[in-house]
């Protein structure tokens, strides 16, 4: 029996984390090889790029649609566990649980309507899966493919994020702060925003290598959406210090107040939030690696350009 469909895979999963206990990736792998059994030839099967084993490529975007739809949440070093709405479901006992059974849960659909702005069935966009028939041209289907992969990677950052330590964080915000142009060299901007706070740090660090002006730092790994007063504080702690720039860098949101709060203020002040976060790393080489590169080619007109 070949390896199963991703949507093949989502029932099992579920059934898998039904003890309450949290489970890895790897597990689930083995469970699905195991129940469809698979041959040593399809477990080590990869997808075209040579670069990710099959089986795992499915069982994967498996889970993240669960943890979409709210039947599994993360727990942290890239483990998951059964949530209250999963054993419910599992209750029901269904027969297959598939992207046209995750419709009836609203997180997935906001999801889905992140994904295809025109209400389009949601399709999963892999490498081992032929393009659909689509009105969109071979490279909006790319570019689809292309945010949906990102989108995923912010998720998976984002979740590291909030499950280090803060020492850790302390270090992940310089390493980005000084991949982004600020704060001279590394050990500059290390002296200079390593002051430990309450579970997050504050600093102040050049704005550029010669110091010409600097930017007070404030970064805490918050849980819940950061309001007006936290980043009204924030503010005054800028004119305490006569500074005229500030970034404030959140692992939650800003609410719509905090947001304009900024927009009216005097000072320049930047606002960061989780996803933000997660696309500067992404799009920096902070905390994430290199595994593709894929090269779109177009016609070269001059070349082919009339003789003179």
């Amino acid at each position: 029996m070949p390896i199963p469909d991703f949507q093949s895979a989502m029932l099992p999963i579920l059934r898998l984390s039904q003890d309450g206990k949290d489970h890895t990736l790897g597990e689930a792998i083995e469970v699905i090889a195991e129940e469809f059994k698979a041959t040593e030839q399809e477990r080590n099967e990869v997808l075209p790029s040579g670069r990710q084993r099959r089986i795992h490529n499915r069982v994967g975007w498996a889970k993240t649609y669960l943890q979409k739809a709210g039947l599994v949440e993360p727990n942290g070093r890239g483990r998951f566990r059964i949530t209250t709405r999963g054993r419910e479901v599992l209750k029901g006992k269904p027969n297959r649980i598939d992207m046209e059974f995750l419709k009836q849960f609203p997180e997935y659909n906001a999801f889905a309507a992140l994904r295809h702005e025109e209400d389009k069935e949601p399709e999963p966009q892999t490498s081992d899966v032929k393009l659909p028939d689509s009105t969109e041209t071979p490279e909006e289907i790319l570019e689809d493919s292309y945010q949906e992969l990102r989108r995923r990677l912010a998720d998976e950052l984002l979740e590291r994020i909030k499950g280090c330590t803060p020492r850790f964080f302390e270090k992940l915000v310089v390493d980005l702060l000084v991949a982004m142009g600020y704060g001279g060299s590394r050990k500059d901007a290390g002296q200079a925003v390593g002051q430990s706070g309450d579970e997050g740090i504050d600093g102040i660090i050049k704005e550029d290598r010669l110091g010409l002006d600097v930017v007070y730092i404030q970064a805490k790994r918050w849980t819940n959406t950061v309001g007006r007063p936290v980043v009204q504080a924030f503010a005054g702690s800028l004119e305490g210090q006569r500074a005229r720039k500030g970034v404030l860098i959140s692992t939650s949101d800003f609410s719509r107040e905090a947001r304009d709060y900024v927009r009216q203020n005097e000072k320049k002040i930047v606002l960061i939030d989780g996803a933000e976060l997660a696309r500067l790393m992404i799009d920096h080489g902070i905390g994430v690696t290199e595994i593709a590169t894929y090269t779109v080619k177009k016609l070269d007109l001059d070349y082919f350009g009339d003789e003179e």
